[in-house]
């Protein structure tokens, strides 16, 4: 090992202050399409736009390097792991991310998920380097295994989208309230607007001349927590005020048929349309097709709701959850019992007359994109990657 002169010292200085300021890992992002994958390409997409001297490796233990990946940049390097054996995958990820954080002695590791937290937490300590776990819903709503637990309350600061999804893992497993900084989620405004329904589309789905409440949803008989039941419950009571009512579902799942045969059982079969499943880039064609959009659910936050919010429809959303963030506690949207057909019935029949705020359309997506659009997200980012739980190395 040579002595290093001054010069020497002003050089290894400019190379700091262009070395590695975060480190995220991650399950995956591209492999699959959902809310928690929706949620980390925006705070890419917001990172991405943050100062030019922020640099961020990002470790992804079950995509490969064939996804295709829009926010590769010199300033977000990407690191792929998938393997046929998910044992080797992640022993070949902890090497390359120990000699990560030996080389390059980051200031902040986001582990992006509880069943990675316990590897973060042993690669982290022994080196002195603070970790942030991100929590997104129901991962960390039950009490978690001891192990886990441990690395949660070790961890310097823990990110969440809502107060709800705050305030349940908090409760379930002895966590300081004050550790949890909020990181809600995030619309693109430019994306989701509104706009007239195309004709080929409610053709598609007859629906010319009809009021249509509209859900985008898993069909999953373990998610039934998500109402699309319930909606088809109340479906009779709207009826007898407004007989040209539909009801259009979209998303796919095992607890279709079930779903089905309680349509016809109600006698809504007619007015209950199955979509399948709508790829991402469709959706917006297809919230325009909804006078309305049902959803009384129990969300960790809710992003279908701000989708809808831009698009100009107005929403429902049960009201025991993190819905009450993006609903803004009601101020933006109706929120009832989620289990509860009659308040959905009552729900709808005063959302599709019409008369009040929450359905300007024009004024909800302002509203929206003011509290939860892409800039608001990104200035959040700024500000949490500034924080003082983030100072203290």
């Amino acid at each position: 090992m040579h002595i290093t002169t001054v010069t020497e010292n002003l050089n290894l200085g400019d190379k700091v202050n262009k070395r590695t300021n975060h480190v995220f890992v991650f399950l995956e992002i591209f492999a699959h399409e959902g809310g928690i994958q929706s949620y980390i390409k925006d705070i890419f997409r917001a990172y991405l736009g943050l100062n030019q001297d922020y640099k961020a490796e990002v470790f992804l233990l079950r995509d490969s390097p064939d996804s295709l990946n829009p926010f590769e940049a010199e300033n977000l390097k990407f690191h792929y792991f998938k393997n046929q054996s998910p044992y080797f995958g992640r022993l070949q990820m902890a090497a390359a991310l120990l000699k990560c954080l030996l080389q390059s002695r980051p200031q902040q590791v986001f582990c992006g998920h509880i069943n990675l937290a316990v590897l973060i937490q042993t690669l982290c300590q022994p080196l002195g380097i603070p970790y942030t776990v991100l929590t997104y819903g129901k991962e960390v709503w039950e009490p978690l295994k001891n192990q886990e637990r441990r690395a949660l309350t070790s961890a310097e600061g823990i990110w969440t989208i809502s107060r709800y999804s705050r305030d349940r893992a908090c409760i379930a497993n002895s966590l300081n309230p004050k550790m949890v900084q909020m990181m809600p989620c995030a619309i693109d405004g430019d994306k989701f607007t509104p706009g007239f329904k195309q004709p080929e589309l409610v053709q598609k789905y007859g629906l010319t001349g009809a009021k249509v409440l509209m859900t985008v949803a898993r069909l999953w008989s373990g998610d039934i927590y998500k109402g699309v039941d319930v909606t088809i419950r109340a479906l009779p009571q709207i009826a007898q005020v407004f007989p040209e009512v539909k009801y259009l579902v979209i998303g796919r799942g095992d607890d279709q048929p079930r779903l089905a045969q309680l349509a016809k059982d109600l006698g809504v079969s007619d007015r209950v349309v199955f979509a399948g499943f709508v790829a991402t880039e469709a959706l917006m064609e297809h919230y325009r097709l909804a006078d309305a959009y049902i959803m009384p659910s129990q969300e960790g936050f809710g992003i279908v709701y701000l989708e809808a919010m831009a698009c100009g429809v107005p929403v429902l959303s049960g009201d025991d959850d993190g819905s009450a963030d993006p609903l803004q506690d009601g101020k933006l949207g109706w929120r009832v019992p989620h289990r509860n057909p009659d308040a959905v019935a009552a729900a709808c029949i005063d959302m599709l007359q019409g008369d009040d705020q929450r359905c300007d359309g024009k004024w909800l997506r302002e509203q929206a994109i003011a509290l939860f659009g892409i800039d608001a997200f990104q200035q959040h980012l700024q500000k949490i990657l500034l924080s003082p739980v983030m100072k203290s190395i």
